[in-house]
Formats: C-alpha cells, structure tokens, sequence
C-alpha cells in the first residue's frame, strides 16, 4: 500500500478533544468484513473503517477481559476526566477511576428476542446513545459483554444467512460451549456460525445510532477485547483454547476527531496498551512513547503510542507480540504465529506453527517444516511460561522468525 498523502489530512480542532470507546468482548477479527471476511453483514464498521484507520495487527497479551480493557484505556481519563461508563459487565465498571456507571443487564435468555429493542445489545447501545448525546462528558466508554451471554437475535437476523438447501440453524439463544471433533456434524458447526454471524448484523445495527450520536469532534474507537472460538481448533463458543489467532486476534478501529489518516489500514503488531497510550496521545497530545522493540517488561507492559500514524505514517509496529494464557502460550512475529499448548490443554502440549499472513486460519502446521524458527519461537514461548518476561519480549529475533528473509 501507497504512503497516506498526509498534506491533505485536515488537523485536529483543538488540543482537548471528545473520546468514544465501545469496547466488545468476544468480538473475533476474523469474522468481519473490516479484516476480510466476505460473507458477514457489518455495513456500520464497514463505514466506520472507512473513516479512519483499521489495525490489522492487534494481538491481546492475554484472555483476562479486566486486563486487556485496563491496556485499552490505559489512563485516558486523566486527559478527559472521569468518564461516563455504559456497560453490561458490573465487574469491569471500576477499571477506570472516577467514573460515572450506568449498568444495562445482560440477560441470558432461551429464545430469541422477539423483536431487535429487546436484546441486550439494543438496551445497552441505546443507554450508551443517550449518554453521549447529552454532551456531560468528554469520555464515554461503552462496554458490551452480550456476545458471550446470548446470542438472543431475533430469528431473521440468523435466518438471513441460510441458503436455500441449509438446515434450519440450532434452536435457542444459549451460547453454546461444543467441542468440536472429527465426529461432530459439519451442518451444527456452520448452524452456529450463522447463528453468531446473524448476531454480529444485530450488533452492527444498533451501533450506527451510538456512533452517528458522536460524529463531530470526537474521536472514536471500537475494538474487540477477546474472540469467539467459532469451530476452527476444536471449540465453540466461550470455552478455553490455546491462544490461536480465532481468539486472541482482536478488532481495532480508530477515528481521529480532526479526519486523519481516514480510510488506511495499519498493518503492524499492536497490543491493547499501544492503542491506550494512542488514544491518550490524540485526546490529550501528552502520551509517553517507547521503543518498538526492546526496552523493559514494564515498558511493554505500558504500551508505546502509535499517534504518529495520524502525522506521517512514520510509526512501525513491534517485532513480536506475547501471549500467556492459562491453556498455553503464542508469540506473534509478522511471520509466524505459534502456539504451544498447556500441558493440560486439549491440544497436544506441542508448539504449533503456522505461516503469517498466509494462513490467516492458521490450520496448517509447519513446525515440522520449519524447525529452526519453530524451536526459535518455542524457547520464547516456554521463558514467557516460566515467566522470562524480558526474555520472551526483548531476546533479538533472527531474520527468519522475524520475517526478514
């Protein structure tokens, strides 16, 4: 991709700006037509990324929800003050301090809704549109925990993406948790998939009037804070797997208040916390920036901005991004992506490989294949295990496993 013409960017209005954050749990990145995909319905990120710019290169550093939205907002609201908080998850409403709450339930439920106002993500978006239209406050975050509670959209939402000679799709709106093997009926694994697919156009819908409510002089942000395992390793829905890329991969969009940079893609590593000291930086102008690679646990730990993207497109991504998970641990390179599973994991506890981007559903293993970089990648995976940070974060990578040669 072409350099951004950053002469034509328009500059930010002012030095404090307003700043939406819609964070959604188990919101994979695969799945959606912003990263690829070509058969989900998602017009409203779709337009979103067209307004800004798309990371394609996400990886969360672990699975714990509370951690990955502390990286993620880092301390933006020593910028912009105590924000408004609207969320469905009670547990997650003291991550930022100061704070304003307003809890919107999330109610399992066995059937789908009967009409779209009376699903979860409905109740909650409207609560969040309402907030953000009373200008109170310059920071509002948006948290939507639903995905892993309900898939409680009604029956034409999931009835859209049956062909003609498909089963009906699962009956219910419980989310389900099947592992799947070599014996599980291929019809239920595409069912399920419709049946989410069909969940994610609901989301999608009733984002637009949150978003459409900060239009001008906010800057925006929706991003994921864990996937959804969808049947591609062994597992539906919110059971634990291995780090694979179907979970640990994460949506990020951002939108700068002034214009910039509007339709680009990003294409480096990024954890939650690069994108917390971002949001800082373009909201305040005041984020600490550390090195790409290198530098201390704590540095990594602290994020590193990435605002520069919205200047010059001078920034470049990490070398590698880590993730410790209890059910294993991967390390991610522009190359490769490997995983090593616990020992207690359903998986083998054997490192898997798997070629960057070019297996973008990683299901093709070439550790055999590739031994050297798998070996090279495994000892940083199993230091990070044993809890080597400095070692599994800043030991030099060689040409192959970083993707040079």
């Amino acid at each position: 991709m072409a350099e951004p013409d950053t002469e034509t960017q328009t500059r930010p209005p002012d030095p404090i700006g307003r700043l939406l954050v819609v964070t959604i749990d188990r919101l994979p990145a695969w799945i959606l037509p912003a990263y690829g995909a070509t058969w989900v319905s998602t017009p409203t990120l779709d337009s979103l990324a067209g307004r800004g710019v798309v990371f394609d290169g996400v990886v969360a550093t672990g699975v714990d929800p509370r951690r990955t939205l502390a990286e993620l907002l880092g301390d933006s609201e020593s910028a912009l003050g105590g924000p408004a908080v609207v969320t469905d998850d009670a547990a997650l409403a003291d991550i930022v301090a100061g704070a304003t709450v307003h809890r919107v339930e999330a109610r399992a439920t066995a059937r789908p809704a009967a009409d779209e106002d009376s699903t979860n993500v409905a109740r909650l978006f409207a609560a969040a549109t309402e907030e953000v239209a009373t200008g109170r406050h310059r920071f509002v975050w948006c948290h939507a925990s639903s995905l892993g509670v309900a898939w409680d959209a009604p029956d034409e939402f999931r009835d859209a993406y049956l062909d003609p000679d498909d089963p009906p799709p699962p009956a219910g709106a419980a989310v389900p948790d099947l592992v799947v093997t070599a014996d599980t009926d291929p019809d239920l694994v595409v069912g399920l998939r419709h049946v989410f697919a069909g969940q994610l156009t609901l989301l999608d819908r009733r984002l637009s009037p949150l978003l459409a409510a900060a239009e001008a002089g906010w800057t925006i942000v929706v991003a994921g804070v864990r996937g959804m395992p969808l049947g591609l390793h062994g597992r539906i829905g919110n059971g634990d797997v291995p780090p694979y890329g179907e979970l640990v991969r994460l949506p990020a969009i951002v939108v700068d208040r002034g214009g910039r940079m509007a339709a680009q893609r990003f294409g480096g590593l990024v954890t939650p916390a690069d994108l917390g000291a971002t949001l800082r930086e373009l909201v305040a102008g005041d984020a600490p920036t550390h090195a790409a690679t290198g530098g201390t646990p704590a540095e990594h730990a602290a994020g590193r901005s990435l605002a520069g993207l919205f200047e010059d497109w001078s920034v470049v991504g990490r070398d590698r991004v880590v993730t410790v998970t209890p059910e294993g641990v991967a390390v991610r390179t522009s190359a490769w992506h490997l995983v090593l599973p616990a020992a207690a994991s359903n998986d083998a506890a054997r490192p898997r490989l798997f070629a960057m981007p070019d297996d973008f559903f990683e299901r093709c293993n070439v550790a055999d294949r590739c031994p050297e970089v798998a070996d090279e990648l495994s000892q940083l995976a199993e230091a990070a295990r044993d809890g080597d940070t400095m070692r599994a974060w800043s030991a030099t990578l060689s040409p192959a496993a970083a993707g040079r040669s």
